[in-house]
Formats: structure tokens, C-alpha cells, sequence
């Protein structure tokens, strides 16, 4: 009886033995999985967080493409009323040289027909006077021509390079958007 007692006492040893260890396994895994589950929150905090940050971001770079595409937009529509004043001054320009070839073929027309009459001995004075005003009339009206084509042509190159200056300005404008956009 003694030796099953023993025997007995021996397995309720063994049996609290197995059941400390387990307790202890099963609080270590309970510790552990605490564990975890905190620094699962420490990140899910930290990716909330990041979140919110990208939600910021992304709004305002959606504002600043709003805004880069209505500030390009606007130049586009300056670029092209540019070209059109160009394309204008050019067609002035055109048909003020027209305008002054006809009138020095006219000069050279009349300066012929001045040698041939003058050349004439039968010619009277006052067809010469006639002409030579004619001829004079011509010079100062070539004279005018030509200052208003220079100040054309002028005003035409100045044109030309505040349109290359904006043209430059809408280049490194589009460069900067694109570069802004990425």
C-alpha cells in the first residue's frame, strides 16, 4: 500500500511537474503573443500615420498640378496672341516693302525719263522744272517710306525678341511643371 502511495505520490509529482511546464510554456507564448500583438499597434499607429502624411502630400500636389496646369494654360493663350501680333507686324512689313520697291522702280522710271528729256536739247524748262519736282516729290516720299519701314523693321525685331523671351520663359515654365509634376 505504502509502495502504491509512493507510486502515486511520485505520478502527483510528475503530473504537477508536466502542468508547471505547461502553465509556464503556455504563459511565455501568452507574453510573447502580447508582445507581438503591441508591436503590431506600434505599426499599425506608425502606417496610419504615414497614411494621413500621404493623404496631406497627395492633396497638395493635386493643388499645385491644378494650379501649374491654369498658370500654363494662361501662357499658352499669351504665346499665341504673341504669334499673331508677329504675324501681323510681318504682313505690315511685307507690304511696306512692296510699297517702297514700287515707289523706287517709280524713282527709276522717272529718273530715266529725266536723263532722256534732259538729254533732248528741244526740251523746255518747265517740263524739266515739272519733272524734277516730280523726281523730288519721289525722294522725299521714298525718304518717308523708308523711315517707316526702319521703324517698322524696328518694331518688328523688337516684337521678335520679347516673343523669343516668352517662348524661353514657357519653355523653362513647361520644364519646371514636368519637373514639379515627378
Amino acid at each position: 500500500m505504502k509502495k502504491v502511495l509512493m507510486e502515486m505520490e511520485d505520478q502527483k509529482n510528475s503530473y504537477e511537474q508536466k502542468a508547471k511546464e505547461s502553465l509556464q510554456k503556455v504563459l511565455e507564448e501568452k507574453m510573447s503573443a502580447e508582445q507581438q500583438l503591441q508591436s503590431t499597434q506600434r505599426s499599425l499607429a506608425l502606417a496610419e500615420q504615414k497614411c494621413e502624411e500621404w493623404r496631406r502630400q497627395y492633396g497638395a500636389l493635386k493643388e499645385d498640378w491644378r494650379t501649374l496646369g491654369n498658370q500654363h494654360r494662361e501662357l499658352e493663350s499669351q504665346l499665341h496672341v504673341l504669334q499673331s501680333k508677329l504675324q501681323g507686324a510681318d504682313s505690315r512689313d511685307m507690304k511696306m516693302n512692296q510699297a517702297l520697291q514700287l515707289l523706287e522702280n517709280e524713282h527709276q522710271e522717272l529718273q530715266a525719263k529725266i536723263e532722256h528729256l534732259q538729254g533732248n536739247s528741244d526740251l523746255c524748262s518747265s517740263d524739266t522744272q515739272h519733272l524734277q519736282d516730280q523726281l523730288r516729290r519721289s525722294e522725299e516720299e521714298k525718304l518717308t517710306l523708308m523711315s517707316t519701314v526702319q521703324q517698322l523693321q524696328s518694331q518688328l525685331r523688337d516684337q521678335s525678341l520679347q516673343l523669343q523671351e516668352q517662348e524661353k520663359l514657357l519653355t523653362k515654365k513647361g520644364q519646371q511643371i514636368y519637373l514639379h509634376k515627378f
